[in-house]
């Protein structure tokens, strides 16, 4: 079997094939090398100007060396190996966005201490319960689950890719469809 592509060798790779560097981009795509990266290793301390990283589609067992990455939001590890969010916590303060489905998570501890979590993506994985009797105790009313998780997650805008946001994006679609209705009838 062929060695892990390491870091080092799948930013070489991005830069050669981008035309930036590294340590300049605000978004790195590193997702399905051949062969698979295995470890986010030190290398990904280059990246300090990165705001969207995808590591999505390889092999990785687990969340390290996101330390330098303080303007990181964005945040895909789906289709990998990973079985916890241990890691997490160095990006707590910017993450936005975190794609995690099809991997091996089986708890989500560690996901309370995301501040700025917005849309989280984590189907497909080995999650049986959130700590808590929420998903069984409103499992027959879905809203209700939804108003629940968004009470922990208070940021959160989207949940498995349904919209979970109400108030003033709500309010602004109505006025748009109210205006638009004013317009055709003109």
């Amino acid at each position: 079997m062929a060695k892990a592509t390491t870091i080092k060798e799948a930013l070489a790779r991005w830069e050669e094939k981008s035309g930036q560097k590294a340590s300049e981009a605000k978004e790195v795509k590193l997702y399905g090398q051949v062969p698979p990266v295995e470890k986010m290793d030190g290398a990904l301390s280059a990246l300090v100007n990165c705001e969207k990283l995808s590591l999505s589609t390889n092999c990785i067992d687990r969340i390290a060396n996101l330390n330098n990455l303080k303007n990181l939001r964005i945040l895909s590890l789906g289709r990998n190996n990973i079985k916890n969010l241990n890691g997490l916590e160095a990006v707590a303060e910017t993450l936005e966005e975190l794609w995690i489905s099809y991997n091996l998570i089986e708890k989500l501890r560690g996901i309370r201490v995301m501040k700025k979590l917005k849309v989280l993506y984590m189907s497909n994985n080995l999650v049986k319960d959130w700590g808590n009797p929420l998903q069984e105790k409103f499992a027959a009313d879905q809203s209700s689950w939804i108003e629940e998780a968004t009470k922990r997650v208070p940021k959160l805008k989207k949940l498995d890719g349904t919209l979970v946001v109400k108030g003033e994006e709500e309010e602004g679609a109505e006025g748009a469809e109210e205006a638009e209705g004013a317009e055709g009838g003109n």
